[in-house]
């Protein structure tokens, strides 16, 4: 039982009508921007080993934001793992803006035609937040989306990115920032015990912060820069947010590990 849930859940109850109506206005106000082109690619670090990885997941792996999954998060994490671990990597996007951890199970993991691959890198958590999923839910469709992975992938290692900075995205109220942000964090907590039961499964925990990125990787641009749209990351942010994942991968002796032992 998740207290934390349940007594947010008390005071959210009340406020529910007025989330709506600002849901509604924020969803008409934000232009719908289109998914990224170009869902597969190669990042060459002129090396004869090859690494192929798929990244799976809701709309900041779809690439809103930017045209191509080039410039978007699976193309820029590629190209800094590419140039840290000295090895190709060759990789191809399965994603969907809008979908939760249950679409990607039952519509996204039976599209996928690789018969092998090396890694596997998931980003949720945003969409069931919206949809007030509760964690006892959540827990429930990620576990099943590992299993079904595992089931077509045996012992592939799976890397779950931060899950989205709800908090910090200027088109949304200070209600619904308070909220459905605290909502997904509740839901990240869920997530650091969920990867525990499964080996070669990794959850980078580390909350998102504009603050702290722009501190921690002395970065010369300002809090707004981080988003296209108020919601969705810009091409900067993704390159931005694509080196700390690769540093979480790189400097994880046993991400690593796992990592050189595919090649």
């Amino acid at each position: 039982m998740n207290i934390k849930y349940i007594f947010g859940s008390i005071l959210a109850i009340p406020l529910l009508p007025l989330m709506y109506l600002q849901g509604k206005k924020i969803k008409t106000s934000v232009p719908k921007l289109p998914e990224a082109k170009g869902i597969n690619g190669l990042s060459s670090a002129s090396s004869e080993k090859t690494l192929r990885m798929l990244t799976i997941g809701e709309s900041t792996i779809a690439g809103v934001g930017v045209s191509t999954h080039q410039e978007g998060f699976t193309g820029s994490l590629a190209n800094e793992l590419a140039n840290e671990l000295k090895t190709n990597i060759d990789w191809k996007v399965y994603a969907k803006s809008g979908y939760t951890a249950k679409r990607v199970k039952e519509k996204i993991i039976n599209l996928i035609t690789e018969k092998s691959i090396d890694f596997i890198v998931i980003g949720l958590g945003g969409n069931d937040a919206f949809e007030l999923n509760t964690p006892k839910k959540w827990n429930r469709d990620v576990r099943e989306l590992i299993k079904s992975i595992r089931h077509k992938f045996k012992g592939v290692p799976i890397v779950f990115i931060n899950m989205p900075p709800i908090k910090e995205f200027p088109a949304f109220t200070s209600l619904i920032k308070f909220t459905i942000g605290n909502l997904v964090n509740i839901l990240g907590k869920e997530l650091e015990t969920i990867v525990k039961d499964f080996e070669q499964v990794y959850y980078y925990a580390r909350e998102i912060n504009c603050v702290d990125l722009i501190e921690r990787l002395n970065l010369k641009i300002e809090p707004a820069d981080f988003f296209s749209d108020g919601v969705h990351p810009s091409k900067t942010t993704y390159q931005i947010w694509a080196k700390d994942v690769s540093n979480f991968i790189t400097q994880s002796k046993e991400i690593k590990n796992a990592l050189q032992h595919q090649i």
